[in-house]
């Protein structure tokens, strides 16, 4: 998808320490002297991972739950020239028994995982009209298809998430600017840590692959693994009084 630019690509990650975010930043087959701008709370965090990628980086502070910054930070953005792909990653899994007892916790992981990405994002597009081109990929999940007892907060964030990036993907239809929405199944890293795994589960390194060879095509959607799009559809079926009993 750079081939064409005549110039180095310029990639915004929001959510800058995100696994599966930087595993998609190794995986895409950019040209060295790309550009990848790291957005992300912790500095130093960021600084860290920009030395393992092999892309020009610089850090920016980005606080997701500062919801009125996200304009200027994005317009910044921007006004240093054309951004060619912008990774949606930002997002936290806090337990659904601590946002029960909480529910401030609950307000910050909603916020994290969905209201800062419309945001961030209704923002980046804006810009990306004018200049006329650009990519954007969300990372959504399996979770957003249906809301289940063990985390139904997390669920409905990324269920959300997923109905506004749809949404706006069909409003960029013929824009020239593309969408590509990513649903993982349980994804084993950093924030499933001590989490047992769920059957279809992938790594961070899987998921970046398969965006990336996602990229090189015309995709809008991506389920990772592809057969877990079969599973999606078995539990939506799933009838409501089992759907009570399960623990996960």
């Amino acid at each position: 998808m750079f081939e064409n630019l005549g110039r180095p690509a310029r990639i915004l990650l929001l959510g800058g320490t995100s696994e599966i975010g930087l595993a998609i930043l190794a995986a895409l087959r950019a040209p060295q002297n790309s550009r990848v701008l790291l957005a992300g709370r912790d500095e130093a965090r960021l600084t860290a991972a920009g030395k393992e990628l092999q892309f020009q980086v610089t850090p920016l502070v980005f606080d997701a739950l500062a919801l009125e910054e996200h304009q200027a930070l994005i317009d910044s953005v921007f006004a240093d020239g054309p951004v060619d792909l912008v990774i949606a990653a930002t997002g936290i899994l806090t337990p659904q028994a601590d946002v029960d007892s909480d529910p401030i916790l609950s307000a910050h992981m909603i916020d994290t995982n969905f209201t800062s990405h419309v945001t961030t994002l209704l923002a980046a597009v804006a810009r990306m009209r004018t200049q006329g081109h650009g990519t954007i990929v969300v990372l959504s999940s399996i979770a957003a298809i249906r809301p289940r007892k063990a985390n139904y907060v997390y669920g409905s964030a990324k269920a959300g998430l997923d109905a506004f990036a749809r949404g706006l993907a069909d409003a960029l239809h013929g824009t020239g600017i593309r969408l590509l929405l990513v649903r993982p199944g349980f994804v084993i890293g950093r924030m499933t840590a001590g989490m047992s795994a769920a059957p279809m589960s992938s790594t961070p390194a899987q998921v970046g692959q398969a965006v990336a060879k996602a990229l090189e095509g015309k995709a809008t959607e991506i389920w990772v693994p592809s057969s877990l799009s079969v599973l999606a559809t078995v539990l939506r079926l799933v009838p409501r009084p089992l759907w009570r009993q399960m623990h996960r």
